[in-house]
């Protein structure tokens, strides 16, 4: 590899890295482009689910009160999404995963498109614990299924009327323990090869350092302006999704 591939591996680190600082989430959607042009697939995501499950970790110190004052409300999505996603790896050989991709992509730009150009945000602000646990245990599937796992409960936070740590205190230890999980899975087929790690080691201080400005920027930002920020993010994700699908 030379000089250059060096330079995007870099590139991509800082941009997921400051995505996963500023939002809980998204290093994979900021990160994967830059990866997939000089890696091999299997190499670029078992690289991304690293620098997430390393840069969510900072993410979860930020939050943490957040996560200690509610942990009733975190259990009521992971839990079930730790259920869903063993689920989601069986339904693989039954399902059209890229007629999924494209399904979920759909909703995502309508879904985003549309409250990106609302005035008024959604505002749900009584409690769905059932609702809470379908949409855990649909990510979970959608997370086994299509790496997937963020795109549901995303969706569903930024509707709720919750202070931005409260929203953040669900998302980013939803995102770190699902796509720890994955990565552990990844290992056991054998991903993380010497080159893969040798990568990793590079990437990742780029990565911590990116995440730290995007902290810096989460804790600037208002309640609103957040869940705005949310579903912008709705809308990139289900457009990147649907162009690597389609093209």
């Amino acid at each position: 590899m030379n000089s250059p591939d060096y330079l995007l591996i870099l590139a991509g680190a800082a941009a997921g890295g400051f995505i996963n600082g500023l939002a809980g989430f998204g290093t994979s959607l900021f990160a994967l482009g830059f990866f997939l042009s000089v890696l091999p697939p299997t190499q670029s995501v078992a690289l991304v689910l690293i620098l997430s499950v390393v840069t969510g970790l900072q993410g979860l110190w930020v939050v943490r009160n957040a996560i200690l004052d509610n942990p009733k409300r975190l259990a009521r999505f992971l839990l079930p999404a730790l259920v869903g996603i063993p689920l989601g790896v069986l339904s693989l050989r039954y399902v059209d995963v890229q007629a999924l991709k494209l399904v979920i992509a759909g909703f995502l730009l309508i879904y985003g498109g549309f409250f990106t150009v609302r005035r008024n945000l959604p505002k749900i602000d009584r409690p769905t614990p059932a609702v809470d646990v379908t949409v855990g245990f649909l990510g979970g599937v959608l997370g086994g299924l299509a790496s997937l796992s963020g795109a549901l409960p995303t969706m569903w936070c930024s509707m709720r009327a919750w202070p931005k740590a409260e929203t953040r205190a669900v998302l980013q230890p939803f995102n770190v323990c699902v796509l720890a999980l994955s990565a552990a899975l990844l290992a056991l087929r054998g991903a993380y090869t010497p080159e893969t790690l040798r990568y990793a080691l590079i990437a990742i201080p780029t990565a911590l350092a990116s995440a730290q400005f995007g902290i810096i920027l989460f804790k600037r930002v208002s309640d609103t302006l957040f869940r705005r920020l949310l579903i912008v993010l709705c809308f990139v994700s289900g457009l990147i999704l649907m162009g690597r699908e389609l093209f």
